[in-house]
């Protein structure tokens, strides 16, 4: 097997998240934001744990040892990460972007939200001492100017100088997920990766939950919103987080994080064969551009 298939695995990621926002939109039209990001999270937990018990576990397993030697057991360290990413990842980044996002405008929060990609090179880079060569940076460079334009309706709307706390909770979402990214890469040599992202799902998702009760926030899902929250926790959270995971065993976070960013494309895509959003020549442009990117990095 070749490195190649960490390339892969980052795109599929991306694929499985970008389809979420658009079946997210509809749920939200009955459910309450943080409900929704309890129960995405808590079902891939759930999906994920019951699929180690039946007997595609050692296959997909099978399947996810690839280039680096993985390890088998979890040491107090382990533990300590993981507490670490549930705090960052599945609890403090889904609920600082949810009060951001009521504080400051849609198309501020779209565009504030790419900065996870910077935050997660600039850690991996100058934290985490991975290489960039001269082909990566502009590899990246490419993809995060095409998210950035893809994911900003209309830059006439950007007015970074009103809701200036909701921004900030965004950028602290944008932060707190590129902390987990990174920290994510170190658990990523577990042999069980399925294992880890359950952990990660039913934590985090738990962890929201019960802040959504304490805050006096009804647990309300009608019959019609729960196939969207079903389907994104378990394949644009559960199965993409596992995908990531590998990625980011395979290639690294600076890049896997990079390659994630086409997950807003995918969802413009997406948002427009389901709801009829727009999908402009400009974006389809960009869109291209961060493909190109992703050849580019592939060619490391």
């Amino acid at each position: 097997m070749t490195h190649h298939y960490g390339y892969v695995s980052a795109v599929l990621a991306a694929l499985l998240f970008g389809i979420s926002s658009t079946l997210n939109k509809i749920a939200l039209r009955n459910v309450h934001p943080m409900i929704i990001a309890g129960s995405i999270y808590l079902t891939a937990g759930i999906v994920l744990m019951l699929l180690r018990f039946t007997p595609l576990k050692d296959k997909i397993i099978e399947r996810l040892e690839f280039k680096v030697k993985t390890q088998e057991f979890f040491s107090r360290r382990d533990l300590l990460l993981l507490t670490f990413i549930v705090l960052f990842g599945s609890f403090l980044a889904p609920l600082s972007f949810m009060f951001g996002l009521n504080k400051t405008t849609a198309v501020n929060a779209s565009l504030l939200l790419n900065t996870e990609t910077l935050f997660t090179v600039l850690i991996a880079v100058i934290v985490f001492k991975e290489k960039a060569s001269r082909r990566s940076i502009i590899g990246i460079f490419l993809i995060l100017i095409g998210a950035v334009v893809i994911s900003t309706e209309n830059f006439k709307e950007v007015e970074l100088s009103k809701g200036i706390v909701g921004n900030i909770l965004i950028l602290l979402a944008g932060l707190s997920w590129a902390i987990d990214n990174n920290l994510s890469k170190l658990l990523s040599v577990k042999k069980d990766l399925l294992l880890v992202t359950s952990l990660k799902g039913l934590f985090g998702g738990s962890a929201l939950l019960i802040l959504a009760f304490l805050m006096g926030i009804p647990f309300y899902i009608p019959f019609q919103s729960l196939p969207y929250i079903l389907t994104v926790g378990a394949f644009s959270i559960g199965f993409s987080i596992v995908l990531f995971l590998f990625a980011l065993r395979e290639i690294g976070a600076m890049k896997t994080g990079a390659i994630f960013s086409t997950s807003s494309l995918i969802g413009a895509f997406f948002a427009f064969l389901v709801l009829g959003e727009s999908f402009t020549i400009i974006k389809a442009f960009f869109g291209v551009l961060m493909f190109a990117g992703v050849y580019l990095l592939s060619l490391e």
